[in-house]
């Protein structure tokens, strides 16, 4: 059995402080997709994670405290790739990619596009470009699970209030229609999977007590592509764990 999480954590450097290293200990996943890292190597204390027995693969954005992504893995992957050959990307750390010998796992931290038009459009661009990228990729590489924050709720379910979001960047009709569009690839939201009911959040806003009020957004996701389906065994979201406004989000196969 393979045990995959994938959690942006907002800051490596604030959620060690929330004590990170601890619950990673105690969930003990055997790949740790980390998106949001906002730090370089040498601004943290790395051997925290070699220390509980991972190789870890830092991609952090040039710019600093902004974006980067991150794969911490029990087992040595044969191959890990930094980005996707575009430089608007790989500068802000948004793709890493490790290949095993039966799968591989990315950990994407795609744009938001919350903060004005300008990285709307930058977000729909880089949807497209990632859209290439993997039908590009699945043709080399057919089992494959992409983990991380999408920034995009797919579904009304996903959502705690989809008619107040309706025109809202994360929930933008063309956003969910780029997700549908995007499964049909050969992917399985894997939560979806094997959980059909609402009220089943990833991330929420700091304020409003959001949280607490359980009022949220499915952005998360580790999708399967369609080659894995007989091995997906379990899929799981963890709301109990505060390290973040995001929460991480489980995939077990074998």
């Amino acid at each position: 059995m393979m045990k995959i999480i994938s959690y942006n954590i907002n800051g490596i450097r604030a959620a060690l402080k929330k004590d990170l290293d601890q619950w990673i200990a105690t969930a003990q996943p055997d790949v740790l997709c980390l998106q949001e890292i906002k730090a370089r190597e040498e601004q943290f204390d790395t051997s925290i994670f070699s220390d509980l027995g991972y190789n870890c693969y830092w991609f952090s954005a040039e710019k600093p405290g902004y974006s980067g992504t991150a794969i911490l893995s029990k087992t040595k992957p044969n191959k890990v790739t930094y980005g996707m050959n575009h430089a608007d990307y790989d500068y802000e750390g948004r793709v890493i990619r490790a290949d095993y010998d039966d799968v591989s796992v990315i950990s994407v931290y795609m744009p938001s596009g919350s903060s004005g038009d300008l990285r709307q459009d930058f977000k729909f661009t880089f949807l497209d470009d990632f859209y290439s990228y993997i039908s590009d990729l699945k043709e080399s590489i057919p089992n494959l699970i992409i983990a991380g924050d999408y920034n995009i709720c797919h579904q009304a379910i996903d959502i705690h209030n989809p008619e107040r979001n309706k025109n809202t960047s994360g929930f933008l009709p063309e956003e969910r229609q780029w997700f549908s569009t995007f499964l049909d690839l050969g992917y399985i939201d894997s939560f979806r999977h094997f959980n059909t009911e609402p009220h089943h959040y990833s991330w929420w806003s700091y304020r409003a007590n959001a949280r607490a009020k359980n009022l949220g957004w499915r952005i998360d996701y580790l999708l399967a592509s369609l080659p894995l389906e007989d091995k997906l065994r379990r899929a799981y979201i963890l709301p109990q764990a505060k390290h973040s406004d995001h929460c991480p989000v489980v995939l077990e196969i074998d």
